[in-house]
């Protein structure tokens, strides 16, 4: 969790530095993870900000726990060289499952003298709860980089034990195997789609497309590659991927979750320290520093904040049109905007874009806030 936000997925915000319960007032966030999705929704809600949930696949137990039970035993068998570790979830999972086969002690016997390799903080806490201790952390928190580390430091013959992290990353797998080194896994957990959300994604893809969401959040790459099926399926996927490298900020918790966008020319917003807290930070510093849309009028200061107008201080909530109208007009700063490159914005004819910018003027308030220049089209009255 980033230095400035200590607190950020708990109750006490006043304390936390930059909070304000207006920061994120008029934005979107879709957000796409299933587990510790509350602590995301929370922390942006208290921010001022509309947040659509849509879990896109969700990590469950395996659906029988008899193959991680053999695993187990074979783990114990084995009493490895090095244990990679790459999830707190997992680990915490596998000596859940071990404790009630009655194996946790044996487990623990087992894989005390090993070199325990973590892929990050959470996955090292969770070694520590389990009474062992951890010689070490992957360089970039990835499991290319834990991988990395151990054909680095280890010589072939060695047994190394992997958890793996709701589905088998086989490349990884194969570079140890290439090495000489002995290979026993084990999967305490998968990555499932998340069956009852599918109103919810279809929501979520349409927002995105429409560019009604601002930011959309992912913690995890499965939750990327769910979204992007989702959207495949539904025949949509190229106007998703355009909408999220033109106008919705794809928000990712680090590298291993970026790279399926990534692969999709996506750019993404990533934090440096891959937290949870500092995503939240990222995102909020981004939002209001760089996606809100400042001029000064005649009629007082104006911003474009998402979806609200702010007018002299007051927010005006604004209909899809009317923010793409408004959008077309401050980013103008008082130059003319023509009737046909509003009705090209709204992919409308002049007589559609007519109506829809009377509304705008209506949302607005401010009589002479949007200007006409006869023959010519609109502007700010800067």
């Amino acid at each position: 969790m980033s230095p400035a936000e200590p607190d950020a997925v708990g109750p006490d915000t006043a304390r936390v530095a930059g909070f304000r319960p207006d920061q994120l007032s008029g934005f979107r966030i879709g957000v796409t993870s299933d587990r510790r999705s509350a602590d995301l929704i929370d922390a942006f809600e208290r921010r001022g900000a509309t947040v659509l949930h849509a879990p896109t696949v969700r990590m469950r137990p395996a659906e029988d726990d008899a193959p991680v039970i053999a695993d187990t035993r074979s783990v114990i068998a084995a009493r490895p060289d090095v244990l990679l570790a790459t999830t707190s979830y997992g680990m915490r999972r596998w000596f859940e499952v071990a404790d009630a086969a009655g194996l946790g002690e044996d487990l623990q016997r087992a894989l005390a003298p090993a070199r325990i390799l973590v892929r990050g903080p959470k996955a090292r806490g969770a070694v520590r709860a389990a009474g062992l201790d951890d010689s070490g952390m992957s360089d970039e928190e990835t499991t290319a980089s834990l991988v990395d580390k151990t054909i680095a430091e280890h010589p072939p013959g060695t047994t190394v034990a992997v958890q793996q992290h709701g589905q088998s990353d086989r490349s990884q797998l194969h570079r140890l195997r290439e090495t000489g080194m002995s290979i026993i896994t084990v999967s305490p957990y998968t990555w499932s789609t998340h069956e009852d959300a599918d109103e919810r994604i279809t929501r979520l893809i349409d927002g995105v497309i429409a560019r009604q969401l601002d930011a959309v959040t992912f913690t995890s790459a499965p939750a990327v590659d769910g979204l992007f099926g989702a959207a495949r399926a539904r025949g949509r996927l190229d106007e998703l991927v355009q909408a999220l490298g033109d106008d919705v900020v794809a928000a990712s918790v680090g590298p291993v979750t970026s790279a399926p966008l990534r692969a999709e020319q996506v750019p993404v917003l990533q934090p440096d320290r891959f937290r949870m807290g500092a995503l939240i930070r990222l995102v909020c510093e981004h939002l209001e520093d760089r996606a809100t849309l400042r001029v000064r009028t005649r009629h007082g200061a104006v911003e474009l904040r998402g979806s609200a107008a702010v007018v002299d201080g007051a927010p005006v909530r604004l209909t899809p049109s009317s923010v793409t109208l408004f959008r077309a007009l401050v980013t103008a700063r008082g130059a003319v905007v023509s009737r046909r490159e509003l009705a090209r914005a709204l992919d409308s004819d002049e007589h559609t874009m007519e109506v829809s910018l009377s509304r705008l003027r209506q949302s607005l308030g401010m009589p002479g806030l949007v200007s006409t220049v006869v023959k010519r089209g609109y502007r700010l009255d800067v």
